[in-house]
């Protein structure tokens, strides 16, 4: 009850403040932009269907033969104190993006929640202090849902087991010395539209940030799925989970004209939370944690104005199942993007080698990628299980 009064109190406060900056705005800017983006991929000498095996098991760019990304549609109003972002994505990737939209339905069962990629405003309270209220991508990890942003076309592991989108209040500082830093809370990770489940996390960064990179550690705590309460029992069982704990450091950096270098680092678990013994009574849960981690680098050399040579080098871990990026635990158990062994472990590394040919606003993505496992993972022509597969792709990105 404490915690609800404080959310109305935050948002009444930021109500107060919206009509106090919109009274001295007097310069507001209306911008239309976005990107499509379309590819071919093959796996080859594996089965690659959309449902069911998908290879690589990475998000985005692994449908098989001639496929569709998305077409990217970003109006913005920004203001010298307000403004607004609406980001609505139509097409295979923005409907992966947002995969636990389209919750909400009207009374005629009918519901548009699965556009919308982004959707918030936001105040500038001063030149250092930003208060932004609604849904955003997240600012964990290196890679982003645009391919735009993204030296590779696919995706690697870490980004594709992180949040994706948060709803929430958040709190931008950004300092003239380059120091910068976010607080937010949120609902779970990648519930979006109403938070059905009655919890919050918490997100911060923290980072730094000069003409030639910068440096930024993040960190997400909070429970994703709910408490269990015995006045909800059923007479079946149902377990939940514990508390996401998860921090990250990002950077990239210009180390000469012709050559960038980015890094990444990840870790993440969920502790084993809660269930339903015979009786009813909530106890604590015989579920074991889970948790997945990696590290990837991102060398890129620019060989002339029109082209560039991209490479993503990953490792990535998992213990337990991973995390992933359910948002409804209770529903799906935890499942893992690789084969475990019997312990319940397992690892990947993955090397990402990628062309950009730029034409214009438009970006060709040659893309020849390796992934190798530590147990059989993927599964080829003939239906055997293998722990190795060699994917290539050819994706164009249109950016206006």
């Amino acid at each position: 009850m404490k915690f609800q009064r404080r959310r109305l109190l935050l948002s009444l406060a930021f109500i107060g403040l919206a009509f106090s900056a919109m009274s001295q705005d007097s310069t507001r800017t209306f911008t239309l932009s976005g990107s499509i983006d379309v590819y071919a991929h093959t796996a080859l000498g594996m089965k690659n269907t959309a449902f069911g095996t998908a290879a690589p098991t990475t998000s985005f760019g692994n449908l098989k033969g001639f496929s569709l990304g998305m077409a990217n549609l970003i109006a913005s109003y920004q203001g010298q104190k307000v403004g607004f972002v609406a980001d609505l994505v139509f097409g295979p990737r923005g409907s992966d993006a947002v995969f636990n939209s389209g919750g909400y339905r009207n009374v005629a069962a009918a519901g548009s929640g699965q556009i919308v990629n982004q959707l918030y405003t936001y105040i500038k309270l001063s030149d250092v202090v930003t208060v932004n209220l609604g849904q955003f991508n997240t600012f964990v990890g290196y890679e982003v849902i645009s391919p735009t942003l993204n030296a590779n076309y696919s995706t690697s592991y870490m980004f594709s087991n992180g949040p994706f989108n948060h709803t929430g209040l958040r709190v931008d500082f950004a300092t003239e010395g380059g120091l910068v830093a976010k607080l937010a809370v949120m609902n779970p990770t990648d519930i979006l539209e109403f938070n059905k489940v009655n919890t919050y996390t918490l997100g911060g960064q923290i980072g730094k940030t000069t003409d030639a990179g910068g440096i930024w550690f993040n960190v997400l705590y909070g429970d994703q799925d709910g408490k269990l309460k015995k006045a909800d029992f059923a007479g079946e069982p149902a377990a939940s989970y514990g508390d996401l704990f998860q921090v990250d450091l990002t950077t990239g950096w210009t180390l000469s004209d012709a050559f960038f270098l980015g890094a990444n680092a990840t870790y993440q678990t969920i502790a084993k939370g809660q269930e339903y013994n015979a009786a009813g009574d909530v106890i604590d849960g015989t579920r074991k944690s889970t948790s997945f981690y990696g590290v990837a680098l991102y060398p890129k050399v620019t060989v002339s104005d029109n082209f560039a040579l991209a490479l993503r080098a990953e490792y990535f871990g998992v213990k337990g199942g991973t995390v992933g990026n359910f948002a409804s635990y209770r529903a799906h158990p935890l499942a893992s993007p690789i084969g475990l062994d019997g312990d319940n472990k397992g690892n990947v590394i993955e090397f990402t080698l990628s062309g950009n040919a730029k034409v214009g606003p438009l970006t060709l993505i040659p893309e020849l990628r390796f992934d190798k496992t530590s147990e059989n993972s993927f599964v080829n022509s003939d239906g055997d299980a293998k722990d190795s597969m060699v994917s290539a792709t050819f994706a164009a990105v249109y950016k206006f």
